[in-house]
């Protein structure tokens, strides 16, 4: 558990660096919200493209890995959005924003970060496969359930154009779409425009991390600790435990098991708040989970790298 834990803990000491810095007023509110706005709206995206848009998807595109990760987050999201209406007896819309929290992992700031500690760089090509269809999938999920659960009086025929308006204003589903462009399109770029792109995608992490701490300590949990807990178990527990048994079950390689269980076992990302923060509902159980959620994975994440060969 030791060893495990020197692989995990750095991760969370960037972010942990991050926290401390706004608690100790060394950061401001302002220059977080700086910070996270460069890496969400611009060096993440850059990440994203360049790294879909030079993987390999006829040698790396896998349908059973896909499948076993994305039953289990359909499966968090029935499983959050069902107790969030009979167990909290919250309204349609916050259930929605509760289930997003359930299913939408931090797949990139802390699930790539820790399967390249914990098993080098070459282990992530499962974890880009994850992530190119994690944002579209999960904000179609998400936003589609949402404007049913806001459609009364709407028609449905304008649902398709209001879901697709949502998801395509994102810069993530930007970056990954440019990226899938590039790559099936057989789109040479200049070598001037790749490095400043190598130059971008090295910020994103670090830069992600340290603001992720100052954004979480805006946001200590407050009330609804039963949601927020029930919230960190389907997240951190339930889902992993899906995807360890479909990948078991598909039989794939140790690899893809590394990759899939790690990312399905972070903790909710920050999507989960700007979710809920768009639609207006649920905002504090969505940011105290990804608070909660954050600080119980140094743990749960040890655990589930303990079992992985």
């Amino acid at each position: 558990m030791i060893d495990i834990l020197v692989i995990v803990l750095p991760v969370f000491i960037v972010l942990g660096a991050g926290y401390l810095a706004v608690w100790g007023k060394m950061f401001t509110d302002d220059a977080v919200d700086g910070l996270m706005l460069f890496a969400q709206k611009f060096a993440i995206p850059v990440l994203l493209f360049r790294a879909i848009s030079t993987l390999d998807i006829g040698e790396n595109f896998n349908a059973p890995l896909l499948v076993s990760f994305y039953a289990g987050v359909v499966v968090a999201f029935i499983l959050g959005l069902l107790a969030a209406r009979y167990l909290f007896d919250r309204s349609w819309e916050d259930c929605v924003a509760i289930a997003f929290c359930c299913c939408f992992s931090n797949t990139l700031l802390l699930g790539v970060p820790i399967t390249e500690r914990a098993f080098g760089p070459g282990a992530l090509l499962g974890n880009y496969t994850i992530i190119a269809v994690h944002a579209p999938f999960g904000y179609m999920l998400g936003i589609t359930a949402m404007e049913l659960a806001r459609a009364q009086g709407t028609a449905l025929r304008k649902l398709p154009a209001k879901v697709a308006k949502s998801m395509f204003s994102n810069a993530m589903v930007l970056g990954i779409g440019l990226g899938l462009a590039v790559n099936l399109g057989n789109i040479p770029l200049p070598s001037v425009l790749t490095d400043a792109v190598q130059i971008m995608a090295r910020a994103a992490l670090p830069a992600a991390l340290f603001g992720l701490g100052g954004v979480l300590y805006r946001y200590r949990p407050e009330g609804d600790m039963r949601t927020i807990l029930f919230v960190c178990v389907v997240s951190l527990i339930i889902h992993p435990m899906i995807v360890w048994g479909m990948v078991h079950w598909f039989d794939l390689s140790t690899a893809t098991l590394r990759s899939a269980v790690v990312t399905a076992a972070v903790a909710p990302g920050t999507n989960a708040y700007v979710f809920a923060n768009m639609y207006g509902t649920a905002k504090r159980v969505a940011a105290s989970s990804v608070l909660l959620g954050t600080v119980l994975s140094v743990i749960t994440t040890s655990i589930w790298i303990s079992f992985l060969p």
